[in-house]
């Protein structure tokens, strides 16, 4: 454990902007962060934070305690699999796919810590992390105690837990029950046609983990935590919004691929569970947003239109603004609510 005051915190973050920890308590594995957490005064700010993946911190930094945990370790019990929250998500699922284990493959190097995955409920290609989820072991800073959720004491959505709301909770392990036998079929076109470009059979966890490695890298989607020249993005920077029927039909018109109207259909229903969860970067592109826009030294990426890059000296006040005048004039041009994936820490 090491303890640092006025810490930067920008090099934890995939964004790379924001300001300082007021202190900052580097830890690697649960105790230390009971122990942090055991000892903080109930009115004393406490801040979590994993690979920072998905997070943009204001520039006026974190009062408080900031705990960066990055690691853990990973138990099995014959199909169950326990994980410490600090460990890094894509980790878990080569733990998984190495014990030939089912469940969690379609999720392959998704940017997260375990901690991170579960409180978002991440997903991708069909496949959620709720499938499998047994329970959640939580520090509770309102009774100074830890304590396991039920998967049936937490509410799942479409990238929300109910442990968003929950902000005395803090999450320490998960626990999933995984399968010898296939759990999801992949039914994603694109991801579809890259298995069948590269021959892979996507009946085996191998082929499957190495076509979604592919389609994502293909997208723009990979991020490794310890490259210093990834881009600072934090990946699709707003959720999927749910839209009417009609509002579903029309955003169609902005797909760039040449796909059908069903085949967005069919993605849109298994990225969102549903037809009307409408690609969030078609909206974007409806609402006369484009490729590589940039306000200064902020952009949306040349390659990705949902992507908001901050360049070299870019402030997260400024990322925050750049992403409040897309989410107002989505608003004012279509009636759209779109809500950012990203979690804003600190004042903006």
């Amino acid at each position: 454990m090491q303890t640092t005051l006025q810490a930067p915190l920008a090099p934890y973050t995939s964004l790379h902007c924001g300001g300082n920890a007021e202190t900052l308590v580097t830890v690697t594995n649960r105790d230390e962060v009971i122990e942090v957490l055991a000892h903080v005064a109930a009115d004393h700010p406490v801040w979590l934070l994993g690979f920072g993946s998905n997070a943009l911190i204001s520039d006026e930094g974190l009062p408080g305690t900031t705990i960066l945990w990055r690691g853990g370790e990973i138990w099995q019990d014959d199909k169950q699999i326990v994980v410490d929250a600090g460990v890094w998500w894509d980790d878990v699922v080569t733990y998984a796919i190495d014990h030939k284990l089912w469940g969690f493959e379609l999720m392959s190097q998704i940017p997260s810590s375990v901690g991170g995955a579960v409180f978002g409920n991440i997903a991708a290609y069909g496949q959620q992390i709720s499938d499998t989820l047994l329970w959640v072991e939580v520090f509770d800073r309102t009774t100074g105690e830890t304590k396991r959720l039920d998967k049936s004491e937490i509410e799942f959505a479409y990238r929300e837990s109910s442990l968003q709301t929950q902000t005395n909770l803090f999450i320490l392990q998960a626990a999933f029950e995984l399968s010898d036998t296939p759990l999801h079929e992949l039914t994603y076109e694109t991801a579809l046609r890259v298995a069948r470009e590269l021959g892979e059979a996507t009946d085996t966890l191998d082929g499957l983990r190495t076509t979604i490695i592919e389609t994502r890298r293909r997208s723009g989607s990979l991020y490794d935590p310890n490259d210093p020249s990834a881009e600072h993005t934090a990946g699709s920077f707003f959720k999927n919004p749910l839209v009417s029927t009609e509002q579903a039909i029309e955003l169609a018109r902005y797909d760039e691929t040449g796909k059908t109207l069903d085949r967005i259909n069919q993605q849109n229903k298994v990225h969102g569970g549903s037809t009307r969860r409408a690609s969030a970067a078609h909206v974007l592109l409806a609402a006369g947003f484009t490729r590589g826009q940039t306000w200064d030294k902020v952009r949306l990426h040349p390659d990705h239109v949902l992507k908001i890059e901050a360049l070299e000296g870019a402030t997260a006040q400024e990322v925050y603004s750049v992403a409040q005048e897309i989410i107002s004039t989505v608003k004012d041009k279509l009636d759209i609510t779109i809500t950012p994936e990203v979690r804003f820490l600190g004042k903006f």
